[in-house]
């Protein structure tokens, strides 16, 4: 039986407040639904709060990486609301385009969080590698780094990834996820990641993984 919640209480940063109080550096709602369900299944004795419900606005995400974004987020996050904070950094990595559109993934069109748009500029710049491999699957890979800093300045963030393995779809398949989880294929399902329930998705996504690294890591 878990303790652990996300709960839609605002609480101000200027209270003061338990340890047992950790905020969730996303406003990503697609990205908040899936830590939801993740967190319920985790025996943590913690409260997860979203940062928007403290009225703190998304990071700067200035990095070069995944876990430098992903620890910018964790930092801000808790600098702003004076508790422990865990952040998530994610996106799609195409080893044909040199790994785009990789931390650039949410607005690979140029407009942040538009998933139509997204996705279809990547079907776009697939096009011509698929003309000229026509035989050849594009292989890709969703990542997910997790940073968790007790402190906005904590020297020791706890770091975890996890990586999902797959192919791009020329075709969206499937209604459900979010990003680019339509044209994510999974050969040894026979499935996108946008055609799996949620259960199913969490046991595998690269979310899942990350999430249960960060568990293995957290002191009992």
């Amino acid at each position: 039986m878990t303790n652990t919640s996300i709960i839609d209480t605002p609480l101000h940063a200027t209270q003061s407040a338990p340890s047992t109080q950790w905020v969730l550096a996303s406003n990503n709602k697609g990205k908040l639904a899936e830590f939801k369900r993740l967190f319920a299944e985790a025996n943590l004795e913690v409260t997860i709060i979203p940062q928007g419900q403290l009225d703190i606005e998304d990071a700067i995400e200035d990095g070069l990486s995944f876990v430098e974004n992903a620890i910018i987020k964790a930092r801000h996050a808790s600098r702003i609301s004076g508790l422990p904070a865990i952040a998530d950094d994610s996106g799609l990595c195409v080893p044909a385009l040199g790994n785009a559109p990789g931390i650039y993934s949410a607005r690979y069109a140029g407009e942040h969080g538009n998933d139509s748009k997204n996705n279809a500029k990547l079907i776009a710049d697939l096009q011509p590698i698929r003309t000229e491999h026509a035989s050849e699957p594009i292989k890709g890979l969703f990542v997910c780094v997790l940073a968790m800093v007790r402190h906005a300045d904590d020297p020791l963030p706890i770091i975890a990834q996890g990586l999902w393995h797959g192919e791009i779809s020329e075709t969206a398949h499937g209604d459900g996820g979010f990003g680019y989880d339509p044209l994510f294929w999974l050969p040894d399902l026979q499935a996108s990641a946008a055609s799996l329930s949620a259960a199913d998705k969490n046991s595998i996504s690269h979310r899942g993984q990350a999430i249960q690294q960060l568990l293995a890591q957290l002191p009992l």
